[in-house]
């Protein structure tokens, strides 16, 4: 079967699938400024490559890619892959094995709008998460959106796609990794909690938060303090960033 083809915008996300996966890259669509160093410079590495790169106007490039928010480039090719229960698996293992660092991991549950999505990748990417986990149902796909928010953490990150949430949340449990949920019900409070250890961050989609059944799966329940009048809750992408970065800050004090 063909592998699908994607197409990724922005400087930062093409970038990275040059960097680190040129291989994927089929061709390049430009709207050529050539005062702007930094398209010159991918423009250079495309050719050196040599990848195709076609010269077109803002319009008809963003009605090939499917966005109006390009930054005049765009290239397309083929889907990374992602990684199965299996992969997830052996990756835990060997980092448990390694015992260089405790296993970081972030777990979505149905997030599905692609600038969250995209928008907690990039924070994961910044906070060294080691996975994130993500339903094969209800969650967002990969699309451009994503790609170009995450500003090149989708090339970065290790990104499981699993076909059981809360199976994979038990096999990861069996291993050893402590799995804690984030909920505005909890009676604990991120601060109070001790993040050392293999742990996974669980965070709900937008407005409904965990599901039932994922809320049941976690060890335990956190909240994160709200001291103003006007707001109750987060946004899915900022609470992830609040809990990773508290992951980060007791790490490293």
């Amino acid at each position: 079967m063909a592998t699908k083809s994607v197409w990724i915008t922005g400087y930062h996300a093409i970038q990275a699938v040059l960097d680190n996966s040129p291989e994927r890259v089929l061709a390049a669509y430009v709207v050529v400024n050539s005062s702007n160093a930094t398209q010159t410079k991918i423009l250079s590495q495309l050719q050196s490559l040599g990848i195709a790169v076609h010269s077109v106007d803002k319009r008809g490039l963003a009605k090939q890619c499917g966005s109006e928010q390009h930054q005049g480039i765009a290239v397309q090719a083929r889907a990374k892959v992602e990684g199965t229960e299996k992969d997830l698996k052996d990756l835990v293992q060997s980092l448990l094995d390694s015992k260089q660092k405790q296993p970081l991991l972030l777990i979505l549950d149905q997030v599905q709008d692609p600038h969250n999505f995209g928008a907690c990748l990039r924070t994961a990417d910044a906070a060294g998460v080691d996975a994130v986990i993500v339903a094969k149902d209800n969650a967002c796909p990969m699309t451009p959106v994503v790609q170009k928010v995450a500003s090149g953490a989708a090339e970065t990150l290790a990104i499981f796609r699993v076909s059981n949430l809360a199976r994979t949340m038990d096999s990861l449990k069996q291993q050893g990794v402590w799995l804690l949920g984030t909920s505005d019900k909890a009676g604990n409070s991120l601060y109070q909690q001790n993040l050392d250890g293999a742990l996974a961050i669980v965070m709900g989609a937008e407005g409904s938060g965990l599901r039932q059944l994922t809320e049941k799966k976690c060890d335990s329940l956190l909240s994160l303090p709200m001291a103003g009048s006007a707001v109750s809750s987060l946004n899915v992408s900022v609470a992830t960033g609040v809990c990773l970065f508290e992951v980060v800050r007791q790490r490293n004090a």
